[in-house]
């Protein structure tokens, strides 16, 4: 089982570049609207602190994470939404101030969390190093939404290969939330490194392929670029439909942008 250590330590150095962005920004900017529909930075901001809020529920208290569950289950194509809308009402200063502490304090316990165990969430049970690639695929999201907000380009680091791996790993799944039947055949997958090496998984002699750009893909993933726009190829049937529907985000069928 993975360590989950150097996965954390990813997610901290995600989390610090995001709160880079926006620490100095002034109040006013924190109402900027953000590519994500009604979503304004402070939604973004309030939706990565309430997401680690409810992991944080999932690593101390599964019975209070139960509830959450419930609830979700009640609105699931709202509920993220609710929960935005309400923390984005609190001031900047503060969101932000309870954004650091949540995710330190998250940090923190995940680092406790033996390898043995799996943390509840809204998909299947997940080890710590899964539920921290998780988080850091949301932060790098929802921290492109921001940067594109503020007409900002962040560099490509290396951080990638463990949201493109998570893209890859949830591949089945793309095809499970539309109604559709997993592949029979592994894909190869070959991306670039933002370094200029490869990234590859799957047998390389494998009839469907997804090639291009390791950045590309997470945009991909993560559903924040349209196909259109990123150096993605896809060659057979089935791996040409995978990059029409890849998502490696729990929930229903995203909208893409």
């Amino acid at each position: 089982m993975a360590d989950a250590g150097p996965m954390i330590t990813d997610l901290e150095a995600e989390s610090d570049a995001l709160d880079a962005l926006i620490g100095p920004l002034p109040p006013d900017q924190w109402a900027t609207p953000t590519p994500a529909p009604a979503w304004t930075i402070a939604h973004q901001i309030a939706h990565l602190l309430w997401t680690d809020r409810v992991a944080l529920l999932s690593v101390t208290d599964e019975a209070a994470f139960g509830e959450v569950l419930t609830q979700a289950a009640a609105n699931p194509l709202g509920f993220v939404d609710v929960a935005a809308e309400e923390l984005a009402g609190v001031g900047p200063a503060e969101l932000l101030s309870q954004w650091r502490s949540t995710r330190t304090q998250l940090h923190e316990e995940l680092r406790l969390v033996p390898e043995s165990r799996k943390l509840l969430w809204f998909g299947p049970p997940m080890s710590a190093a899964s539920m921290a690639t998780a988080r850091l695929m949301e932060t790098w999201a929802h921290g492109l939404d921001v940067a594109d907000a503020l007409g900002v380009t962040r560099p490509a680091t290396d951080r990638l290969r463990s949201i493109a791996h998570l893209g890859v790993r949830t591949r089945d799944f793309a095809f499970g939330v539309h109604g559709l039947p997993a592949p029979n055949e592994p894909f190869h997958v070959k991306l670039r490194a933002p370094d200029g090496s490869s990234w590859e998984w799957g047998p390389p002699d494998a009839a469907q392929r997804v090639i291009g750009s390791g950045e590309d893909f997470c945009q991909l993933v993560t559903q924040r670029r349209p196909l259109r726009d990123l150096e993605i190829v896809a060659e057979g049937t089935d791996a040409a439909k995978w990059v029409e529907i890849a998502q490696a985000f729990a929930g229903p069928p995203g909208a893409g942008r």
